[in-house]
């Protein structure tokens, strides 16, 4: 197996490296505080970048934070906002990278396989749909913490799920208040594989050597017009970011809420 050195990294975001042609990026926990960096923001875009210009590199692995602190990260975020340690500016910063690395995902010219492990809010659930191909390990758990503080959920859900599984079964999973399992998720067809969690690694690996010995040049064009149909995408996520900050002024709850955790 070969390594290259040029993409060993390990910064406060994420770590990657480079295995044959498959490029591997895991991310790191507490993301939301540190996207509201915009140094973050470029390194991780400008890494990308440099992923999709390498036509050496045939399929990319993003992985979850195994350290991530599910609901609990959410709810941190939002008390340093309210507390006023974060002013409302870091909170546009946060959705502005949400917003560019969605498009940056769907936009690269290489498959994209995501995996993720035990409990995942909902705006990591919508970053892997803006990938190609999602494993998660048996024990994951999909919640959405924000119907608890009456917000809205960041990261382009709604659009992504109405398309993939209909609006009617993904307003059953946007409004589930019980969290959503790895094999009720597989079941409605947000995730490709479900396998024991001791195994995720190893199959994020496999289906990613898979996607690299196609053909480049079909893999590209397969993947554009998979996603020609998410030609309104950047326009929803601008729509979105209206929407967020609308319920975010107006709402008290979320206010009550955190005060009481």
């Amino acid at each position: 197996m070969l390594y290259s050195s040029d993409y060993e990294t390990d910064g406060n975001t994420f770590k990657s490296q480079k295995k044959d042609h498959i490029v591997i990026v895991t991310f790191k926990d507490d993301f939301m505080l540190r996207s509201t960096d915009l140094s973050v923001r470029d390194r991780l875009l400008d890494f990308l970048s440099m992923v999709n210009k390498d036509d050496d590199v045939r399929s990319l692995i993003i992985m979850g934070s195994s350290e991530k602190k599910g609901c609990s990260e959410y709810y941190d975020f939002f008390k340093k906002i309210l507390k006023k340690e974060l002013g409302h500016l870091a909170l546009l910063r946060m959705y502005n990278v949400i917003n560019q690395l969605i498009l940056k995902l769907v936009s690269l010219d290489k498959l994209v396989v995501h995996g993720n492990r035990g409990a995942v809010i909902s705006l990591f659930l919508n970053l892997s749909l803006a990938c190609d191909y999602r494993i998660v390990s048996e024990n994951t758990v999909f919640s959405n913490p924000c119907l608890d503080l009456e917000l809205l959920p960041k990261g382009g859900g709604p659009f992504f799920l109405s398309k993939m599984v209909g609006t009617g079964k993904a307003l059953d999973i946007l409004l589930s208040d019980k969290g959503v399992t790895a094999d009720e998720a597989l079941d409605a067809g947000i995730v490709n594989q479900v396998v024991p969690d001791d195994e995720l690694e190893d199959a994020l690996f496999e289906q990613a050597i898979t996607f690299a010995e196609k053909p480049l040049r079909s893999v590209i064009g397969i993947k554009r017009l998979l996603n020609y149909n998410y030609k309104g995408l950047k326009e929803y996520l601008e729509f979105e970011n209206e929407e967020l900050i609308k319920v975010f002024f107006t709402s008290e709850g979320w206010k009550e809420l955190l005060v009481c955790r």
